[in-house]
């Protein structure tokens, strides 16, 4: 799948074109193309003085939540049982490798130094 969008396989990505899309407006000094204006009816903006109290911070914050939740792809329940048998046996053996590990230093530390009776 990713080799198929590769940049420059296609001939058409090798071509640059220096043009402007739109060509600016001679009066215009700054080279800026203005925006074209519409006829659609332009709500007018509520007049407050730009700050927000800490309840509508906190709306806004679950809203954020809410929008971000939507956009998760979530797993399949054969994915997630997959995934989580995965993360298991990964820590089952992870957990054995420092118990071995901790044990063998202990063995080696106590018959080096001893086991300090007197």
């Amino acid at each position: 799948m990713a080799e198929d969008k590769r940049r420059g396989e296609e001939p058409a990505d090798e071509q640059f074109d220096d043009e402007p899309e739109t060509a600016a407006d001679p009066a215009d000094d700054n080279g800026r193309v203005d925006a074209v204006e519409d006829d659609s009816p332009v709500r007018e903006a509520k007049k407050s003085s730009g700050r927000v109290g800490p309840i509508g911070r906190l709306g806004r914050f679950f809203r954020e939540i809410v929008a971000e939740l939507r956009k998760v792809i979530w797993p399949t329940r054969k994915e997630l049982v997959t995934y989580t048998a995965v993360v298991i046996v990964f820590l089952s053996i992870l957990t054995a490798i420092v118990v071995g590990l901790d044990y063998g230093f202990a063995k080696g530390i106590l018959a080096l130094f001893g086991s300090g009776k007197k």
